[in-house]
This record gives structure tokens, C-alpha cells and sequence, in this order.
């Protein structure tokens, strides 16, 4: 059914210049759900995602590459168009100068970085980019009839983004928000680069729940949601996720814990998950709620780097 994603169905979505090119399982990482928008201008893709290599060949052209922010996921079709023009927040333009520039938005170091600089390059597809263009809060893309409207969140990067995709239907007006990795899911946010912030993220998310649409996009999982009221109740699940990991450190800080003891004991993903970088993630992610926890006076700092509730 067009302008819909339920749970039992293939997802599909298709409505005025918008289609949604979902990927395997519903977009889970590694791939990703692109966004065709089609104007009597232009076409824009947005977040050109793994999946792409394996169905370029039926995909119309494209004017312009739209990305809501530099990661891997993000950029990994982004090679299937190498002479097209590109376009990503100032903040996080530098991630396309180089793949040291790239690692640098992640801030892994060591044997980590070390292997995930080959799955850039061998999963990803990852290659510079130095041509890219920058856009900021505000600026509007018009691709005839339809636009795409930027909108400045940061937390998950320096330079997230959210698009606000814009058209009129029969003198209706119509807007889909999409939400790059602001995804909606029990998971929760992710802010455990280098170049993440939680706070930022938090801001972020607070100004997206007062954003009204006719349809939220995410880039993971969820796809599209068509109903305000669902929308707020997948949005309270994923902000959720920040209070649920701050009560468990809480809880874990009861007796002297280091950093590294925080990490291993994984806040963020599960015990076991194996996932490369969760170590480097888990302490960058803890320690920001730490030294927030820490400014409030509710823990403190004691010998030899660990921390204890106050």
C-alpha cells in the first residue's frame, strides 16, 4: 500500500515525488533506507545506503547526493556516483577529504581503528570525496515542485542533519521528515564518537518532537511512520534509552568502579554482542554521562581513576 510500512508486509512507500528505497531487513545496518526524491528539476538521493550496489542498475538518475550526516552507512552507495554533486553539513564535510579524515569523526584509535580503516574501504565502498559541497541550518534544496529543507541536529555527529521534504498535493501540503539515525528504536541514541555529544543530542531531540508531519523517516528499522501519535511513542522509546543507561550507571556506581570497569560492564549494547568497536563506544558514551553526573555533584571522582555515587 502506498504511504505505508507495516510490520507483515515488504515495506514499500511511494507517494507524489517521494519513494523510499528500503534495504534488507527493513534498512538494519549495514544497509540503510535511501530517499529518491523526483522533481521536474532534479532528482535528489538521500543517504545513498549499501543495498544500492546490488540494485544500481534500476535506479533513474540522479542530479544531486543529499547526506544527512558522514558516516559509513550513509555514504556506502555514494561510489556509484562518483561524478554526481554531493552536498553534507559544513561540520561534517572534512569526513570526505580522506579515509584518516573519515576515522577521525570516530575517534576509535589503535587496533580498532586499525581494523575498521579495511571495512570502510572493503564493506563501505568508502573513497574522498574532496569535490563535496556544503550546505547549513535553513538552506532548501528545489528540485521543482519539491523541496528539501535542512535542518541542523546534531549529537549523532557534529553535522546531522534532518530533511524536511516538502511538496503540495492537490493545493495540500505535504511534508515528510526524515530522520537520518535520530531511528526510533529501543536501541537508543548513538553518541559514542568522537565527534558525538549527548547533550547536543538530547537538544536535538527535543526540538524534533515539536516538528509536525505527515510522515517521519528513518534511515534504520522503522522506515515510515504516517501517525503523529506513533511517532511521539517511537520517539519516547529511543530518548528513553539515555535515561535507562544513566539509572544503570547509577545503580553500577554504588560501589568504586574505573572506566574501564564501566565499559565492561556495557551500558550500550549487551554483554556478549560482538561488536568491534563496543569498548570504544561504551567509554565514550559513559564517561559523558559521568562527568555530567560529576558537574551535578551526583558522583565523584576518587584515587587511582575511579568514580563512585555521591
Amino acid at each position: 500500500m502506498a504511504g505505508s510500512a507495516s510490520e507483515d508486509a515488504e515495506p514499500h512507500f511511494e507517494q507524489g515525488p517521494v519513494r523510499i528505497l528500503f534495504g534488507q531487513r527493513k534498512g538494519a545496518y549495514p544497509d540503510g533506507n535511501s530517499i529518491l526524491v523526483q522533481g521536474e528539476n532534479e532528482s535528489l538521493l538521500i543517504d545513498p545506503a549499501l543495498g544500492l550496489h546490488t540494485r544500481s542498475v534500476g535506479l533513474p538518475a540522479v542530479d544531486r547526493v543529499l547526506l544527512s550526516h558522514c558516516h559509513e552507512d550513509h555514504i556506502a552507495g555514494l561510489a556509484l556516483f562518483p561524478e554526481t554533486p554531493v552536498h553534507l553539513h559544513a561540520l561534517d564535510r572534512p569526513g570526505l577529504d580522506s579515509l584518516d579524515d573519515m576515522l577521525a569523526i570516530y575517534g576509535y584509535g589503535g587496533a580498532i581503528e586499525e581494523t575498521f580503516r579495511t571495512v570502510l574501504v572493503d564493506t563501505f565502498h568508502y573513497a574522498p570525496r574532496r569535490d563535496a559541497q556544503t550546505f547549513v541550518d535553513g538552506d532548501v534544496f528545489d528540485a521543482g515542485g519539491v523541496k528539501v529543507r535542512m535542518h541542523h541536529a546534531p549529537g549523532h555527529t557534529r553535522g546531522h542533519t534532518c530533511m524536511m521534504v516538502e511538496w503540495d498535493e492537490g493545493g495540500t501540503p505535504r511534508r515528510l521528515l526524515y530522520l537520518g539515525d535520530i531511528e526510533l528504536t529501543g536501541f537508543g541514541p548513538y553518541y559514542g564518537d568522537q565527534w558525538s555529544d549527548l547533550e547536543d543530542f538530547e537538544r536535538s531531540l527535543q526540538w524534533v518532537r515539536g516538528v509536525e508531519a505527515d510522515w517521519y523517516a528513518t534511515f534504520h528499522h522503522i522506515g515510515v511512520l504516517g501517525e503523529r501519535a506513533r511517532f511521539l511513542e517511537r520517539l519516547d522509546l529511543f530518548e528513553g534509552a539515555i535515561a535507562r543507561r544513566e539509572k544503570a550507571l547509577i545503580e553500577f556506581l554504588a560501589e568504586p568502579h574505573t572506566l574501564d570497569e564501566v565499559a565492561d560492564h556495557r551500558f550500550v549494547y549487551r554483554p556478549g554482542d560482538d561488536v568491534s568497536f563496543a569498548d570504544a563506544v561504551e567509554r565514550r558514551s559513559m564517561q559523558q554521562h559521568i562527568d555530567r553526573l560529576a558537574a551535578n555533584g551526583r558522583v565523584r571522582s576518587l584515587p587511582e581513576g575511579r568514580y563512585q555515587v555521591a
